[in-house]
């Protein structure tokens, strides 16, 4: 059986991917991957709070968010709880290519200014065979336009292919008025790949001690079924690669994604729950 495949115009051996997860924090992580079989690796993300904490030494509009609002945002990641910054990031691109003969992809978070963009040719001068953008936001003001959040995403992408030569994947939510509206003008935006979906944290709340709880919620095989309408409405209409990610946890689950039309399928969850000793 051939199960060889072609994703962002990389060769795979198969549809089935490693996706942005905590494991490629450790090199020996890479390694053990590619012995287990995966087709390629996406590295952890490189947000663009840690960038431009780094260019300007704060976070993105942070400061006038505590200030404003200190108590509500109490429980969000701090500056110095970030994963290792650019420089740390780069080198780990360079010691993951070095050490594995896979396809590596890296990854940058981000809907800002185009200033931290500037990180994603360095990601390609690390050895990066494509790039991930992960397009992680959560619109919440009243007055937002939809068609100016859309535009906002389809500028950031053209801005991307102007600066790095690598192919570039869009990874997204659901969360648009026109869903296949914005994948269209994506697709004639050349992004070379579309990753549907990613999954937003949602904090709880303990209601004995009225706190904000922190709590990472793995994918289960339910969360599948959206991927699967989207990728069956898109997979004849655009260009682009597509590659499902968030619900993948059996061998039948992959097969319904690669039916409904992706190219390659990111396993995440499945993975961590595997791995647990992460996060001790």
């Amino acid at each position: 059986m051939n199960l060889t495949t072609s994703y962002l115009g990389l060769n795979l051996a198969h549809p089935f991917m490693l996706g942005a997860s905590p494991l490629t924090g450790q090199l020996e992580n890479a390694r053990r991957l590619e012995d287990g079989g995966c087709a390629a690796i996406v590295m952890h993300s490189l947000f663009e709070e840690q960038i431009t904490e780094s260019m300007a030494g704060r976070v993105f509009q942070a400061d006038e968010a505590l200030a404003a609002f200190a108590g509500g945002v109490a429980h969000f990641t701090r500056p110095e709880k970030f994963p290792p910054g650019p420089d740390e990031y780069l080198e780990q691109v360079r010691k993951i290519k070095a050490a594995v003969s896979i396809p590596v992809i890296g990854s940058l978070n981000g809907v800002g200014a185009d200033g931290w963009l500037t990180q994603a040719r360095l990601i390609e001068q690390a050895g990066a065979d494509a790039l991930e953008l992960d397009v992680y936001y959560l619109s919440t003001g009243l007055q937002d336009s939809p068609i100016e959040i859309e535009k906002r995403v389809e500028t950031l992408v053209r801005h991307l292919k102007e600066r790095i030569r690598i192919p570039v994947a869009v990874k997204l939510s659901p969360y648009y008025t026109a869903f296949a509206n914005l994948a269209g003008r994506l697709d004639a935006a050349k992004a070379d790949g579309l990753v549907l979906f990613n999954r937003f944290y949602q904090p709880d709340i303990d209601v004995e001690t009225l706190e904000v709880l922190q709590n990472l919620r793995l994918s289960t095989s339910a969360e599948l079924l959206l991927r699967l309408r989207w990728l069956a409405i898109l997979s004849t209409r655009v260009q682009a690669s597509l590659a499902a990610t968030g619900g993948v946890h059996t061998a039948l689950d992959g097969i319904k994604a690669l039916l409904s039309g992706a190219d390659a399928v990111q396993l995440v969850s499945a993975v961590l729950e595997r791995e647990r000793s992460i996060f001790g």
